[in-house]
């Protein structure tokens, strides 16, 4: 009688294991590898601007490696963005973890995800300030995937404020998460007001998304 794959013995679906584990651990030291070189580029020359070439060259790769992980040049700058955002989310999520007051915490993370996405040429960011203005244009749902996470904690900080009676009457948290995260980091992109001697501030960008407009 013939041994069906359901049936193969224990020593076999081990080793099979053990080499699909092996092989994972591998291509994801290759694809950190690539990503590295790729953020070091990024931060020397504060800018995307480079070629699939220079990383392969800077990982000490082959061409055909880095094909097998990516695409091209803008997976692999889509990788490195969604990561750049986690990051982000952490950080602010860890910035409004001792606040007890639920609108505090709020604007906190507001005002921390502005100046997190503002030009800076000391900071070098231009994930933010290059990359993801063109995404948001050409790919919008990687632009959704890749705003998970940052999503996710506007989304819970709502879910607070509302809980708390201080939520606009009517107010969906999610919907106004994402409404406050599209208009915080729109408001961060380079415009034609850079420059003024009196630009915007975290704190005003705070009150429009908490008071808007119309007087009352």
């Amino acid at each position: 009688m013939h041994t069906s794959e359901e049936q193969q013995p224990a020593w076999k679906a081990r080793a099979v294991e053990r080499s699909l584990r092996t092989a994972t651990q591998r291509a994801g030291d290759r694809v950190q590898k690539f990503l590295d070189a790729a953020q070091a580029i990024i931060t020397e020359k504060g800018s995307t601007d480079f070629t699939v070439q220079e990383v392969v060259d800077r990982s000490r790769q082959s061409l055909r490696s880095f094909y097998l992980q990516f695409d091209g040049k803008h997976e692999l700058l889509l990788a490195l963005y969604e990561d750049a955002v986690g990051r982000t989310a952490a950080q602010i999520r860890a910035a409004t973890g001792t606040a007890d007051d639920p609108v505090a915490k709020l604007r906190t993370a507001v005002e921390l995800l502005f100046q997190l996405c503002c030009p800076d040429p000391e900071a070098r960011r231009p994930l933010f300030t290059e990359f993801a203005p063109q995404l948001i244009g050409s790919h919008p749902n990687a632009v959704r995937s890749a705003h998970t996470a940052l999503f996710t904690l506007f989304a819970d900080l709502l879910v607070e404020v509302q809980e708390a009676g201080a939520l606009v009457p009517g107010g969906n948290p999610r919907r106004l998460a994402a409404l406050t995260m599209q208009t915080v980091m729109f408001i961060a992109q380079p415009s034609d007001t850079d420059g003024d001697p009196d630009p915007i501030t975290a704190d005003e960008v705070w009150r429009f998304c908490a008071h808007g407009i119309a007087a009352r």
